[in-house]
């Protein structure tokens, strides 16, 4: 397919068709890389992708406690806060 290259404020960009973007995945946000002259688009990961994983590895393992507990509580946190 042979698209256009437009002008966009002081920088240029392309339209992408719907029909790609479904094809590939691509949503609001893409990861944009040069790599031996050519441009290439892969889909955004996630900031945190994976940690729900990790967290529940920890858990099991018995890795989640505080380890500076006594440091962050107050009397605020034992008397006043309610859950």
């Amino acid at each position: 397919m042979i698209t256009k290259i437009i002008k966009i404020g002081n920088s240029r960009g392309i339209r992408i068709p719907k029909a790609i973007l479904e094809q590939t995945g691509l949503d609001d946000q893409v990861q944009l890389e040069v790599e031996n002259g050519q441009i290439i688009l892969r889909p955004a990961e996630p900031p945190r992708k994976g940690w729900k994983k990790f967290f529940r590895q920890m858990h099991e393992k018995g890795d989640d406690e505080l380890m500076d507990k006594d440091q962050v509580t107050s009397s605020w946190d034992e008397n006043e806060w309610e859950w």
